[in-house]
């Protein structure tokens, strides 16, 4: 009976993973059908779904978890599971780890099928994303199915082995690595399916340097775990190689899925009632940093309160409710900037950091934290206001010792970070920056939580491997640092 319910359980879950794969191409049907009725499914008919979809997944929980840990919002209360409060339910894991995987199995699929094809450039496409979606999956959760993901209907294997996060970093590079060497043999003038692509509309000059603006995300993520990285990447891409690793260049090389508001790039936003986006309230943090620099962006971002903006601070004491002030504004729920990747704004101060720190020499610590500033905001549709950059809170002095450099670079990069997954919470594990308030309503003994837990399922479904998980990385709690914040 125990035998004949595990097989169950497995054809079940088969099933459910058809139902969605079939599904995930809802509202597609028209931009993505295969004139020839090829039964091989095509690449460009599986490329814009799922950078939809991951978008979309990503927007939810940057919404409803990053927001909270890092105190841009506050959904106030006093009852269980409040995240800003650092009390995360388990079953919060389930919806980022079964939608992420879903979706590597159709980049898996991309790179696949655009082989079989001779479709380089969508190979080189799909390895990006498969190195951006599977980095997301790691830094959430630490050791994850890495090499046997998304391969249960090819093996008849439901039960995958977790890999290590320090052996997974590197076969990300090597897949970012890849994907140069690719997009490198394409002639400039490359193109994919303009409809295939709702990122860059075809470019596969973007989409390269995409790639490698990511490769660099990634080596700062861990160049304290792999030094190496210092030397063979940043040191190579930016000093050594430039033109062989091409970096966006501006704010239009930015990786931003615009919703347009017209089918199937709807922001999954648009369907939320006004109460629904009301509840948060903005955090304290998040609006006093905007007004204390006169940031324009606060403008777009926040909510006036009886004609000012004024914030609720995260942590605030259980049983004494602050008033409730401004809160998220209402035009972000149509925001089309919200579909960001990475932006431009980002990489620079990637690139900031790296010279405070002394890797990179192309360019001056301070050119690189500038140029990302002002980024930030003009990706916002705004003029850098004459003040900004001289201002006490912002402007950058050679002599400024490395930890108040780092909180000059990482409090734009918060702000850059602005609705980008959950970005702005590894950065903080990672570095501390920027310093947030703790306050005794932040429980789990004011502790920042360290990752996610694996979903409960997992622990019947996949027991073995996630027992010897368990084993190796630590206990399965949201304490348990990952690799790279380890020592």
């Amino acid at each position: 009976m125990m035998k004949l319910n595990k097989i169950s359980s497995q054809i079940i879950a088969y099933c459910t993973v058809i139902v969605l794969l079939t599904s995930c191409n809802k509202n597609f049907e028209e931009i993505n059908t295969n004139p020839n009725a090829s039964p091989v499914a095509l690449p460009q008919n599986l490329l814009a779904p799922a950078l939809t979809k991951v978008v979309g997944y990503n927007m939810n929980r940057s919404q409803r978890v990053t927001n909270e840990l890092m105190q841009v919002t506050v959904n106030m209360g006093d009852g269980e599971g409040r995240i800003f409060r650092y009390e995360i339910r388990t079953a919060e894991a389930d919806y980022l780890w079964n939608n992420w995987y879903l979706q590597l199995k159709n980049f898996k699929d991309i790179h696949d099928f655009a082989a079989e094809l001779d479709q380089p450039a969508y190979q080189g496409v799909a390895l990006v994303c498969q190195a951006w979606v599977f980095s997301l999956l790691t830094d959430t959760y630490g050791d994850v199915p890495y090499t046997a993901a998304s391969t249960g209907p090819e093996t008849n294997s439901f039960r995958p082995a977790f890999d290590r996060q320090e052996d997974i970093y590197p076969d990300l590079l090597r897949k970012l690595e890849e994907a140069n060497r690719i997009f490198s043999t394409l002639p400039n003038t490359a193109r994919i399916l303009e409809s295939s692509d709702p990122i860059y509309q075809g470019s596969v000059d973007k989409w390269r340097r995409f790639g490698n603006s990511l490769y660099l995300r990634l080596a700062l993520r861990i160049a304290h775990k792999a030094p190496s990285v210092i030397d063979t990447v940043f040191q190579k891409m930016v000093d050594n190689s430039p033109n062989t690793y091409p970096l966006m260049r501006d704010n239009d090389d930015s990786a931003i899925l615009r919703w347009t508001g017209q089918a199937p790039y709807i922001s999954p936003f648009a369907t939320w009632r006004l109460a629904d986006w009301y509840t948060p309230k903005s955090a304290s943090f998040f609006v006093d940093n905007l007004n204390e620099r006169s940031d324009p962006r606060i403008q777009k971002w926040v909510a006036l309160f009886e004609g000012d903006y004024a914030g609720v601070p995260s942590g605030y004491p259980i049983g004494q409710p602050p008033v409730a002030r401004s809160t998220p504004h209402t035009d972000l729920i149509s925001e089309p900037l919200l579909g960001n990747m990475m932006n431009y704004g980002e990489l620079q101060l990637i690139l900031a950091e790296a010279a405070v720190k002394g890797w990179i020499t192309a360019e001056s610590a301070q050119t690189y934290y500038e140029r990302g500033t002002v980024a930030g905001i003009e990706l916002w549709d705004f003029e850098l206001p004459s003040y900004y950059l001289g201002s006490d809170l912002v402007k950058w002095e050679d002599g400024y010792d490395e930890f108040k450099k780092m909180e000059l670079i990482h409090m734009q990069k918060y702000f850059s970070l602005f609705f980008t997954d959950l970005q702005s919470w590894f950065e903080y594990r990672r570095t501390g920056h920027p310093v947030l308030p703790i306050r005794s309503g932040h429980l789990n003994n004011q502790q920042m939580p360290a990752r996610l837990m694996y979903p409960v399922y997992i622990q019947s479904s996949n027991r073995d491997n996630y027992l010897n998980a368990v084993r190796v990385q630590g206990a399965d709690n949201i304490n348990t640092l990952v690799w790279w914040q380890k020592p």
